[in-house]
């Protein structure tokens, strides 16, 4: 099964380790500093030109990184309602 997240970005319901709420989860500084430590890796990928209102992180396993974020317009319940 797969989540579509945006109309160019599927993740496959395995590889999700998590949905987050942005504004919820970007409150803890440990948040924060993972986003960024993220994008810094070349981890992140924003699929969306809205306003970002959750991020999925899953366990990409063609990543040399083992990790990949998206940022995506959809909120977490959205989401969830899609699995």
């Amino acid at each position: 099964m797969y989540l579509e997240l945006a109309p160019d970005a599927v993740v496959r319901l395995k590889e999700i380790i998590g949905i987050f709420d942005l504004d919820n989860a970007t409150v803890m500084k440990n948040t924060r500093d993972y986003l960024a430590l993220a994008e810094k890796k070349g981890q992140t990928e924003t699929v969306t030109f809205d306003l970002p209102k959750s991020f999925t992180v899953t366990a990409d396993t063609n990543d040399k990184n083992g990790q990949r974020v998206y940022i995506s317009k959809f909120s977490p319940t959205t989401l969830m309602k899609r699995i």
